[in-house]
């Protein structure tokens, strides 16, 4: 099995078309990934995706509730990617949620308390980098099930935060990338997680080799990229499958590819 790069994966999403400076904008990308196997390997290549391309308008602001800025900034610097010079150029902001405080009835703050403050600093965020001409812009968010607990495990003030998001994002020219836990949800009803992947327009699950473990394959990706403005047409060739390998270093390697029928991804 000849090994191939990690192009397949951003062809899948969209992130090959170089007539687009933003192919993404307007769109929410959700990952979900399980305990066997992590996703975070997606949120970085994403990451350095970014701020690999040559458009100087494209910046990030990173919501982060599960690892802190010197955990992103070693990994991305395996990778080539410095985020602190990124984020002194003012195209990284990097906003740590890992000590915010949850609602409880003696309490400071509530739940919806906490994502309004959250949702200011983006706002700001966001009209700093508009006049920095910064106009592609992607909001990552590294963990929905621990923003979740910041809102008290309220999933309605999770998702009209995200719709806040969205629109801010959609209004601008920006995009939303969001990482869940698929299993967190397992033994319990899981409202959030569904109308998650209701909205999401690219949804990528990633998990353990249904065939078992593999010495040369730690998992695969499933890939479905929901077509623009509804249209059906073609929807078969947008669901794609992939085994990868991770090395150190470099993101990943994308091993094989097929297509599948659209309902595999559920």
């Amino acid at each position: 099995m000849s090994r191939m790069t990690s192009n397949l994966l951003d062809e899948a999403i969209g992130l090959d078309d170089s007539t687009s400076l933003s192919p993404l904008v307007g769109r929410l990308l959700l990952v979900e990934d399980c305990v066997e196997t992590s996703g975070a390997f997606v949120l970085h290549h994403l990451l350095k995706r970014a701020f690999s391309s040559p458009h100087s308008s494209n910046a990030v602001i990173f919501i982060a509730f599960s690892q802190s800025f010197v955990h992103y900034e070693r990994v991305l610097r395996k990778l080539g990617c410095n985020l602190a010079a990124q984020r002194d150029s003012h195209r990284f902001f990097f906003l740590d949620m890992l000590t915010v405080g949850c609602s409880d009835r003696s309490g400071k703050e509530t739940g919806e308390g906490v994502l309004v403050g959250l949702y200011c600093k983006i706002q700001r965020a966001v009209s700093a980098l508009i006049q920095e001409n910064k106009r592609h812009v992607t909001i990552v968010i590294d963990d929905i099930p621990l923003l979740e607990v910041a809102a008290n495990g309220s999933s309605n003030h999770v998702l009209d935060f995200l719709h806040y998001c969205h629109t801010l994002t959609s209004e601008i020219g920006g995009s939303i990338i969001a990482l869940s836990h698929e299993d967190v949800y397992l033994d319990i009803e899981r409202p959030l997680i569904l109308q998650m992947e209701y909205l999401a327009d690219v949804l990528i699950k990633v998990g353990p080799l249904a065939t078992g473990i593999a010495k040369d394959v730690h998992g695969q990706l499933t890939v479905l990229n929901k077509p623009v403005g509804g249209l059906e047409e073609n929807l078969r060739n947008r669901v794609h499958n992939f085994q990868f390998y991770i090395k150190e270093n470099v993101p990943f390697w994308l091993l094989t590819r097929r297509s599948c029928p659209t309902s595999s991804i559920y």
